[in-house]
């Protein structure tokens, strides 16, 4: 394995261990974001028994998000994909383009990458690429809802802020 495939698999490696240990603390954040969100935006769709449907998306795109970045998660049980055919994937289910911030995140890898690096460089490599980049593909996330919020991405966005705010602490 090349080291800066090696460095991304640590990069996920980490996000998974520090959001794991935080989950707690990711779904009282979520349920309290969530609430203010519905309450500025004026999302008068969502009525009371409507949140709490969305707070359950919002628990169940962290468990995805979890197992996205699990080190021995559902991304090793099927045959390898090539990225392309990833993001051809990526870009029918999901309503946001990460295409370019993972471009973004592989640059950032990539100049991170020494010859012969130990693996306490490389988690300090690692921890600069998550400060610099964040949780892969939360920016993407942000910047969509941003452009054009609607409840319909309200569940991502709610867990995309939370994660970048506890990646920060």
């Amino acid at each position: 394995m090349n080291e800066v495939k090696l460095l991304l698999n640590l990069y996920y490696e980490t996000l998974y261990e520090r959001l794991l240990e935080r989950k707690g603390d990711c779904l009282s954040r979520m349920e309290l974001l969530l609430a203010d969100e519905i309450r500025e935006r004026g999302f008068r769709e969502i009525t009371p028994d409507k949140a709490g449907a969305y707070q359950e998306a919002c628990a169940a795109f962290l468990e995805e998000r979890l197992e996205i970045y699990n080190p021995t998660g559902v991304q090793y049980t099927f045959e390898p994909t090539s990225r392309k055919e990833a993001f051809e994937l990526e870009k029918q289910l999901d309503w946001y383009d990460s295409e370019p911030e993972f471009d973004r995140l592989c640059r950032a890898v990539r100049q991170k990458v020494r010859p012969g690096m130990t693996q306490p460089e490389r988690q300090a490599a690692v921890g600069e690429v998550i400060r610099q980049c964040g949780a892969y593909p939360d920016q993407s996330i942000l910047a969509g809802y941003t452009a054009s919020p609607t409840p319909q991405k309200l569940p991502d966005y709610v867990l995309a802020t939370v994660l970048e705010e506890i990646l920060k602490e």
